[in-house]
């Protein structure tokens, strides 16, 4: 199961239709080796084994390439969906990656991979609870004014880019970087630093929005995150949970809420369903 539908409320040439799309499934993945916990990877679910054994190689896991260790599935959710599962490998099979578990959080551009048990993923803070709304108009307005600041993306056509806007869409700051994690790290890095964080309400991002998008997000207490691209399942889950009014495919003239649309309006719409 690669995808889940969601309902949402499209916004395109100034009309508004309720929609169902299918999101892209992010569901949290425990590995534990030798009946241990190690690691948690953030995934869509499918080719599991293959995953968890790419995975391993990769960060020096496992140190003999040909050798093919045992995967066995440990828990399910209700859905069907693996949550944990058990590797079993000798001790001198073990590389010297396992010995530094702070290599999988190193590389890893989310906020959740490299934790080492599920029950890590719970966070405390408070929901936002912020009663503004925002047209969609001024929404494609500042992904225009983001574009403006993209001067890596120009001559490379390899960089991500985030900014932050103040609720009238004032530009408060707006970076690029070959990750889109680390884009808005550095928005965040810099809002802080100029005492502007407060004064943000929205963060638009180039590429799709991931679990971890939201989180930061969250963390900074800015109510309204939108990208160009898709949001993931997991995404939208917890932006409902956390009260982000959460934006996608905002590029051409439309873009679709999937969650906490009552903090939105449209000027002049001309059809609603």
């Amino acid at each position: 199961m690669a995808t889940r539908n969601y309902e949402g409320k499209k916004f395109e040439s100034k009309e508004v239709n309720k929609i169902v799309d299918a999101l892209t499934v992010e569901e949290a993945l425990q590995i534990n080796i030798n009946n241990e916990p190690f690691t948690v990877s953030m995934r869509t679910p499918g080719n599991d084994v293959s995953l968890v054994r790419g995975l391993l190689h990769s960060e020096g896991i496992i140190n003999d390439v040909n050798f093919i260790p045992e995967v066995s599935i440990k828990k399910e959710n209700n859905n069907g969906i693996v949550t944990i599962v058990n590797v079993n490998i000798p001790e001198d099979k073990l590389g010297e990656g396992y010995t530094n578990s702070r290599s999988l959080l190193s590389v890893s551009s989310c906020g959740i991979c490299g934790k080492t048990e599920l029950s890590d993923l719970s966070f405390i803070g408070k929901t936002i609870d912020d009663h503004k709304k925002i047209d969609i108009d001024l929404i494609n307005q500042l992904f225009k004014k983001m574009n403006d600041y993209q001067f890596n993306f120009k001559q490379s056509g390899g960089a991500h880019a985030a900014a932050a806007f103040s609720i009238d869409g004032k530009l408060l700051a707006s970076m690029e970087d070959i990750g889109r994690h680390n884009a808005v790290d550095k928005v965040i890095g810099k809002l802080i630093a100029d005492n502007a964080i407060k004064s943000t309400k929205i963060l638009t991002v180039s590429g799709r929005i991931s679990y971890e998008i939201v989180v930061k997000c969250f963390k900074a207490q800015i109510p309204f995150l939108a990208a160009v691209s898709a949001p993931s399942s997991l995404a939208v889950d917890y932006a409902k949970e956390l009260g982000i009014t959460l934006l996608a495919f905002c590029r051409d003239n439309r873009a679709t809420c999937y969650s906490h649309p009552q903090r939105t309006k449209l000027t002049n719409k001309t059809k609603a369903s």
